[in-house]
């Protein structure tokens, strides 16, 4: 890099700026602003042609030379297809989303209570051939778990955990099978 007394740069390690006031063979001298003189090697600098806040005027939307690049680099198409919004009916078995009061439930009448909902919704998403359904059953003991995965089995249905994602651990998603 040729550098010459007069020159505005940069150290490349470091966040100063200056001018330079001495070339003395591969050490060269500047001055920053603060009025500090610093000696570095021509390695250690960079020349400054143009101030960043003279590069801000170019972010201006309607500047001939950014609507230029915007013409000759059009934006590259996805080589993905989107696919359309698939419908996933989602059933929240909790005891307290099923009904208004359960003071009056034992465990057994909740838990089928829970799996009559669970074999209503399945049977519907069949008949209005909905695709996917998501249980949440929640974390528990898993006994609600199990129960659902034996019910599912008797459905032409495939089961894995849902989206740990959006619904953490105690979710079950289904796919429906359709003719």
């Amino acid at each position: 890099m040729c550098l010459e007394i007069g020159n505005k740069v940069a150290v490349l390690d470091d966040v100063l700026k200056g001018i330079v006031i001495e070339i003395n063979g591969d050490e060269i001298s500047i001055e920053t602003t603060d009025g500090m003189i610093f000696k570095f090697s021509s390695s250690e600098l960079v020349k400054v042609d143009i101030e960043q806040h003279e590069l801000s005027k170019f972010s201006d939307i309607n500047n001939a030379l950014l609507k230029e690049k915007i013409f000759q680099n059009p934006a590259k198409k996805s080589l993905f297809k989107k696919e359309k919004k698939e419908v996933i009916l989602e059933v929240d078995l909790h005891i307290n989303k099923l009904v208004k009061s359960s003071r009056n439930f034992d465990n057994y009448d909740i838990l089928n209570l829970q799996l009559d909902t669970a074999k209503s919704k399945i049977e519907f998403a069949i008949s209005k051939r909905i695709l996917k359904i998501v249980f949440i059953h929640g974390v528990g003991e898993g006994i609600l778990k199990s129960e659902l995965q034996s019910l599912l089995n008797k459905y032409p249905v495939k089961h894995y955990d849902a989206s740990y994602k959006k619904y953490g651990l105690g979710a079950t998603e289904v796919y429906i099978f359709q003719n």
